[in-house]
């Protein structure tokens, strides 16, 4: 795990930009204030990995999924957070389901051409091999 209490903050380009969104142009946040937030976040992420942990635990699990994130966020009261989690997860199982889907048609494209071109270099092994039996059986009558 981690050696120093620093080792489990989140990254301060991380909490910049998410801070950054948050507040209307032209407010400025202190670096003591950027700090604050950063170990605040941290302490609520290792607050719901540990519920979920729970969760998965009672499950006879030791990995953690979604559905115990989701049960953490409900055990700890954030309840108004649960739906839109709810409809951003299902929005990464369909890019990842699209992504994945994408990655087969490439696939199968790249075999398919693969198949081609093998085809092609029999044929291509087959026409020479008949060039050189012409030849020699020309030859052959020549002699």
């Amino acid at each position: 795990m981690a050696e120093r209490p620093e080792d489990l903050n989140l990254p301060n380009a991380v909490i910049t930009r998410i801070i950054k969104e948050a507040l209307p142009d032209g407010v400025n946040i202190s670096k003591e204030a950027r700090s604050a937030i950063s170990r605040a976040a941290s302490v609520f992420v290792l607050y719901a990995t540990s519920c979920a942990n729970n969760f998965a635990m009672k499950g006879k699990r030791k990995t953690l999924n979604a559905s115990d994130v989701l049960s953490a966020m409900e055990e700890m009261e954030f309840q108004r957070f649960v739906a839109p989690l709810k409809e951003s997860l299902e929005a990464y199982r369909r890019e990842q389901k699209g992504k994945k889907e994408a990655r087969k048609d490439k696939d199968k494209k790249a075999d398919s051409e693969e198949q081609d071109k093998s085809r092609e270099e029999e044929n291509d092994d087959d026409d020479e091999r008949m060039e050189e039996e012409e030849q020699n059986d020309e030859e052959e009558v020549d002699n």
